[in-house]
C-alpha cells in the first residue's frame, strides 16, 4: 500500500468519503429516532407510548432507507458504467447531503418519510461507484487493501454520527429533546462540501474511459445471461445474508441503548435530566463498542481473504456473527455489559462488510463492474428491508421483546453458511477487463 502514488491515495481518500459521509448521512436517524418520532406524532417523549411508537418507526423508516437504497444502487450502478465513476460519485453524494438536511424541517412523519427517500437513493449509489473507481485505479497487489481501507470510512462515518449526535442532543440542547434533533439532521448538507472538493482532483479511471470509448453500454439483463448469472448469485447471496443480519442489529442500537438505560436510571432513582444524560451516554458506549469491532473486523477481512480464501472467510465471519448475537442478546447480562457485548457484533456482522467492496468489483468485468456490484450490494435491500421492520414491531412491545426479538437474527448469518457452496472463489485473479 505505501507504493501507491499520490493520485492513487488521492481516489482512496475521495472513495473514503463519500461512502464514510454516506454511513453518517444514512445512520443518524437511528440516533434521533427516541425524540424525532414522539415529536412528530405529539407524543411525549420517553412515555410507553412514546417508547412503543419510536421501536414500530424506526423499524418502518429503516426498512424504507433500504427499498430507496437498493433503487438507487441498481440505477445509479449502471448510471456509472454509462458516464463514469466521478460524476456519479458527485450526483449521489449531493442527493443523500441535501436529502438528509431536508429532514431537519419536516412537519410530520409522512414528510420526514419522503425526505428520508429521497437521501436513500443517493446513499445507495454512491457505493458501487466508489468500489469500481477504487478498484481500477489501486494496483492489482494492493486492491484488497485499498477496498478493505474503503470501507473503514463506514466505521469512521458511524464514530461522527455518534459525535455529533452526542455533542448537540446530549450536550448544547440536552434539554431540548424536542428540537436537538432537527439540528442533528442539518449535519447532513457537511458531505455536500466534500463533494465538490472531491470533484476537483478526481478524474475517471483509465481502465473504465478506454472501454467505454468502444463497449456497448452495459444492460440489467446481462447479469443474469449463462456467463454472469453464477457471479451475481454469488454477490447477491453473500451480500443478502449480511445485509439482513446488519440492518436487523445496528438500526435499534440506540433504541436498545435508550430503553437499557431509561430502565437502569430509574432503577437508580434518577430525575428526568439524569435519565435523559444517561440515555444519551450508553448511546455512545453501544454504538462505540460496535463501531469499534467494525472496524477492527474490516480490516481483519484483508489477511483472511488474501490467505485464506474468499469462501473460507466468509464462512469464519457468518460462523462469529451467530454466535457474537446468540451470546449478547441470548445470555442473562447486566444491562451496561450487554452495552459492551455490541463490540463482537461489530468485529463480525459489521466486519464482513469491509470484504464487499473488494470482491464484488473483482467478480464482474470493466464495462459491467457498477452495475454488477451495485446490484448485488443492493438488490438484497429490498428483502433485508423486511428485518428491522419485523424487528421493530415486534420489539415496540417493549425493550425486553426486543432484546429477545434480536437473539433470533442470530440464526441468519448461520442459514447464510448454506449458501457458501455457490460463492466464487476470486483469490489470485486478476481484475477483469
Amino acid at each position: 500500500m505505501w507504493r501507491l502514488n499520490r493520485y492513487q491515495w488521492t481516489v482512496l481518500f475521495a472513495a473514503w468519503l463519500g461512502w464514510g459521509f454516506d454511513i453518517f448521512d444514512g445512520l443518524l436517524f437511528n440516533y434521533v429516532a427516541p425524540n424525532c418520532v414522539p415529536t412528530l406524532l405529539h407524543l411525549t417523549i420517553g412515555t410507553p407510548e412514546a417508547k412503543s411508537a419510536t421501536l414500530y418507526w424506526t423499524g418502518l423508516l429503516t426498512s424504507v432507507l433500504l427499498i430507496g437504497w437498493a433503487v438507487g444502487g441498481v440505477i445509479f450502478g449502471q448510471l456509472a458504467d454509462r458516464i463514469g465513476r466521478s460524476k456519479t460519485l458527485l450526483l449521489t453524494m449531493l442527493l443523500y447531503a441535501l436529502g438528509t438536511a431536508s429532514c431537519a424541517f419536516a412537519p410530520n412523519i409522512w414528510v420526514l418519510i419522503l425526505f428520508r427517500l429521497v437521501a436513500s437513493l443517493g446513499i445507495g449509489g454512491e457505493w458501487a461507484a466508489g468500489a469500481s473507481m477504487v478498484a481500477e485505479v489501486m494496483p492489482e497487489k494492493a486492491r484488497v487493501e485499498a477496498g478493505a481501507l474503503l470501507y473503514t470510512s463506514a466505521s469512521a462515518g458511524l464514530f461522527l454520527a455518534t459525535y455529533v449526535n452526542y455533542q448537540i442532543a446530549g450536550v448544547v440542547f440536552a434539554g431540548s429533546p424536542e428540537t436537538s434533533w432537527r439540528y442533528v439532521f442539518l449535519c447532513g448538507l457537511i458531505p455536500a462540501a466534500a463533494a465538490f472538493l472531491m470533484r476537483l482532483f478526481v478524474k475517471e479511471p483509465e481502465r473504465w474511459q478506454n472501454v467505454a470509448a468502444t463497449a456497448a453500454p452495459p444492460k440489467l439483463s446481462e447479469l443474469f445471461n449463462r456467463k454472469n448469472f453464477p457471479l451475481t448469485r454469488s454477490g447477491f447471496l453473500m451480500a443478502l445474508t449480511a445485509l439482513l443480519t446488519w440492518w436487523s442489529c445496528n438500526a435499534f442500537i440506540p433504541v436498545v441503548a435508550t430503553g437499557l438505560a431509561r430502565t437502569a436510571a430509574t432503577a437508580q432513582g434518577l430525575n428526568e435530566a439524569g435519565i435523559l444524560s444517561l440515555i444519551e451516554q450508553w448511546k455512545v458506549v453501544a454504538s462505540n463498542s460496535f463501531n469499534l469491532g467494525g472496524l477492527i473486523g474490516t480490516l481483519l477481512t484483508i489477511p483472511a481473504a488474501k490467505y485464506l480464501g474468499r469462501k473460507k472467510m466468509f464462512t469464519i465471519y457468518f460462523l462469529l456473527s451467530g454466535a457474537s448475537i446468540l451470546a449478547t442478546f441470548g445470555l442473562p447480562l447486566a444491562p451496561e455489559t450487554r452495552l459492551y457485548m455490541y463490540f463482537g457484533i461489530g468485529l463480525s456482522v459489521f466486519g464482513v462488510f469491509g470484504s464487499f467492496t473488494y470482491y464484488l468489483p473483482e467478480l464482474f468485468p470493466t464495462r459491467l463492474r457498477a452495475t454488477g456490484a451495485g446490484f448485488c450490494y443492493n438488490i438484497g435491500r429490498i428483502i433485508a428491508a423486511a428485518g428491522p421492520f419485523i424487528v421493530g414491531r415486534i420489539a415496540s412491545q417493549g425493550t425486553n421483546s426486543a432484546i429477545q426479538t434480536l437473539f433470533w437474527v442470530g440464526f441468519v448469518p448461520l442459514i447464510g453458511l448454506a449458501f457458501i457452496p455457490w460463492v466464487i472463489e476470486t483469490k489470485g485473479q486478476a481484475l477483469a477487463d
